[in-house]
């Protein structure tokens, strides 16, 4: 049997909490350390703190350049924001001690088009360290860029691509659904927009990313959010909407090249939606449409691909990376 990949928790919230849960289940990985800064968590065993009956042995630190130093860990599975700006010190610091990292900052996952400066800073970090970085998730990562990049293979040529992803939100942890502003007001959603306190992040990375792979110099992408509204009472384990108050969220992005729209990409996640799906349409030679009825649970899937990319980028050259540069992932044992 291969050696296992040493890794490393960094950020001990819901997902990453998912990740940590799923990579003890893994054959190839070793969790050896955990952190957050949560006074409330450090110092505790991470098994408490994931929901496992009993403890593992790994104590949550807030100090990872003790445990970069000492445990000599290979991989980093970082989760602790959407907002590259917000988590890139807490990259560097992973980076310079030598450890390969596999983020779900949103953001980072084609940081070209909004922060090109700090990705170009970060990659040449990371290559003089002899480390890869990459982001990943359910989405962005695979359902609105990776996938329909894969489908992209057998066409003979593009005019146009359109991912749609309709998700009911009532399933999801609670965070997720205060996102989408699931039991506001319209007034309050707006408001919310306008702080950018709702807002799935990631459509327009994944929009550039589409284009950079597909050879489409984009001249500008936009996006636009609104409400969707409750046509009747609908509730979660979590939050009750009143007919007339917000259920969810409905996002567009479109990427347009000389005032033609190359690429759509629609999310929307609210409470009682009548159906889930995710679907690829791709206008073309040949035209593709492909569905997948039900959808994939977001949580799920993004601790899947953050995990099982865990061989493949430990493995990777050095540097900044997107899934557009990565072998196909694979469901690991």
């Amino acid at each position: 049997m291969p050696e296992r990949i040493r890794a490393v928790q960094f950020g001990c919230g819901p997902i990453g909490c998912s990740v940590a849960r799923l990579a003890l289940q893994k054959k190839t990985i070793e969790l050896i350390g955990a952190v957050d800064v949560a006074r409330d968590k450090v110092g505790r065993d991470l098994g408490e703190i994931i929901g496992l009956e009993k403890k593992i042995g790994v104590a949550i630190s807030d100090d990872y350049e003790t445990i970069g130093r000492e445990a000599q860990p290979q991989v980093v599975f970082h989760c602790t924001g959407s907002s590259l700006m917000d988590v890139h010190t807490q990259l560097e610091g992973i980076i310079s001690t030598g450890t390969n990292i596999v983020s779900t900052c949103e953001e980072l996952s084609y940081p070209f088009w909004k922060h090109r400066e700090l990705a170009h800073s970060l990659h040449t970090l990371a290559v003089s360290h002899g480390v890869t970085l990459l982001s990943t998730g359910i989405n962005p990562g695979f359902l609105m860029d990776a996938w329909p990049l894969f489908m992209s293979g057998v066409c003979q040529q593009i005019d146009m691509l359109r991912v749609t992803r309709v998700q009911n939100a009532s399933v999801r942890r609670l965070p997720f659904q205060k996102k989408i502003g699931a039991g506001c007001t319209v007034d309050q959603f707006e408001r919310l927009v306008e702080k950018g306190e709702i807002r799935h992040v990631g459509l327009t990375e994944s929009i550039a990313m589409i284009a950079d792979a597909l050879g489409w110099e984009l001249d500008r992408i936009t996006e636009r959010i609104e409400p969707l509204l409750a046509l009747k009472s609908v509730q979660s384990d979590h939050i009750s909407v009143e007919a007339g108050k917000v259920a969810g969220v409905r996002q567009v992005a479109n990427g347009l090249q000389e005032g033609r729209v190359r690429v759509v990409l629609e999310f929307q996640a609210s409470l009682g939606s009548l159906e889930s799906y995710d679907e690829v349409f791709i206008s073309g030679t040949p035209q593709l449409l492909i569905r997948i009825s039900g959808g994939v649970h977001g949580d799920i899937g993004t601790a899947a691909m953050v995990v099982n990319a865990a061989t493949r980028v430990v493995s990777a050259p050095p540097g900044l990376i997107t899934m557009k540069d990565l072998p196909i992932t694979l469901c690991t044992t």
